[in-house]
């Protein structure tokens, strides 16, 4: 089995917190189900979100993810194969906005699309570092 990482970005359609809260469930569920795990993060101007866990698990979640009318304009940022989980206690880990990220005004300018993979792996693993 490959254990495969993706990191994509997406912009919210009607953020609000019961869209969360319903984001947030399902992909628990399924999460649980198929063996991935991962964290999102949230804010009315972005989704940001790392899955973790078997490649046709990932493929086919991100597949899902593409044709779910709560997102717009996914775009992966990065996939990678790895040895181990960032996220490994964490069906999804969510985390609100946070001041040390991009602000609306940066993300709104097309800070995402110059990110590298590196920087944005690295968001992940500062919120991997933080306690709960």
């Amino acid at each position: 089995m490959h254990l495969v990482q993706i990191i994509y970005a997406s912009r919210p359609f009607g953020f609000d917190q019961e869209t969360l809260n319903g984001i947030l469930s399902q992909s628990r569920r399924c999460n649980l189900r198929d063996d991935i795990t991962g964290a999102l993060i949230c804010r009315s101007d972005l989704y940001l979100q790392l899955l973790e866990g078997p490649e046709d698990a990932i493929t086919a979640t991100y597949a899902r993810i593409i044709r779910d009318d709560r997102h717009l304009e996914v775009n992966r940022l990065s996939y990678e194969t790895v040895t181990e989980r960032l996220f490994p206690g964490w069906a999804m880990r969510d985390d609100p906005a946070r001041s040390w990220m991009w602000t609306q005004a940066e993300v709104a300018k097309g800070a995402i699309a110059e990110a590298t993979p590196q920087e944005v792996l690295a968001i992940f693993k500062r919120i991997a570092a933080e306690p709960v």
